[in-house]
């Protein structure tokens, strides 16, 4: 099992670190209190391989019991689990500007008497014991969110790993678009198999159908120049941090042509060791 236990000046970046753990298939708990991320690590270890993979948000929200943060790092250590601790940090001037744009209340607050810079000043004692022993540690003073989220990736994903969840979806645009889609690709621009008798009643899953559809040059050559710029747009939208990508490709009924562009991407991404999700919406519609 691998653990990941994020902490850190409240204010730094620990709610979009755990968004970036979530995306990349961590199971997240915030502000869980120490001593039960303990029997939590227990119930983990019991049951089956269904939490390979926990993330933990713990800072003075939890009050005194916090300060049992590092004992509790070293019982899940002793149970073999592999324990990563990350501590996000952030300059006393950007932590008030942050605080001002969000209008959000600083978690000491009250006990600072409204000050938000002695509340920041005593959480940073709080935490003094927690920093010294980090596996991470990330200033996120002078970083843009993307390039935060950067780092995350950076940290915790594996080699060759896609951090964005791609999915590949047709559709008929008869029935209506797709809405959350990204990228939306019209391929009625094609010769329709439905006016093939003996193709009208198959479709784009049938080697007759996508062999008919890729028989025709213009069909090739789209599929080329929109393979290239699905290519091209991946490692851009990779890079603005963005956590899913939706690609849709429609015709008239969403049967013939629109799967069969649809199959063909996600053969021409999965071959390049992209994890794809390949959905036909209408495909089951009359």
């Amino acid at each position: 099992m691998q653990f990941v236990v994020v902490t850190g000046i409240s204010g730094s970046g620990k709610s979009t670190a755990i968004d970036v753990l979530e995306d990349i298939g961590y199971y997240c708990i915030d502000n869980m209190p120490p001593e039960l991320m303990v029997k939590f690590a227990d119930i983990c270890a019991q049951s089956d391989g269904n939490f390979d993979k926990v993330a933990f948000v713990a800072d003075v929200r939890g009050g005194a019991l916090f300060f049992k943060l590092k004992d509790a790092i070293t019982d899940m250590r002793n149970m073999g689990i592999k324990v990563k601790v990350i501590f996000l940090d952030c300059s006393d001037e950007v932590i008030m500007r942050r605080y001002k744009e969000t209008r959000r209340r600083h978690p000491l607050y009250e006990i600072a008497s409204g000050n938000i810079r002695d509340a920041i000043e005593t959480e940073r004692r709080l935490l003094e014991s927690v920093r010294d022993d980090v596996d991470y540690y990330i200033d996120t003073s002078s970083t843009s969110t993307a390039e935060f989220k950067g780092k995350m990736y950076d940290i915790f994903l594996s080699a060759g790993q896609s951090a964005m969840r791609i999915e590949v979806r047709s559709f008929g645009f008869k029935y209506g678009v797709m809405n959350d889609a990204d990228l939306t690709f019209d391929v009625r621009c094609l010769p329709n198999p439905f006016y093939i008798p003996e193709l009208k009643s198959k479709t784009g899953l049938d080697s007759a159908v996508s062999g008919y559809v890729m028989s025709f040059e213009e069909a090739q050559t789209l599929l080329e120049k929109l393979t290239d710029l699905i290519d091209y747009l991946i490692p851009l939208y990779e890079k603005e941090g963005k956590a899913q990508l939706v690609i849709a490709f429609g015709c008239t009924g969403g049967k013939h042509r629109s799967v069969t562009f649809a199959e063909a991407v996600a053969k021409h991404l999965t071959d390049q060791g992209k994890t794809i999700r390949l959905a036909h919406r209408d495909i089951e519609k009359r």
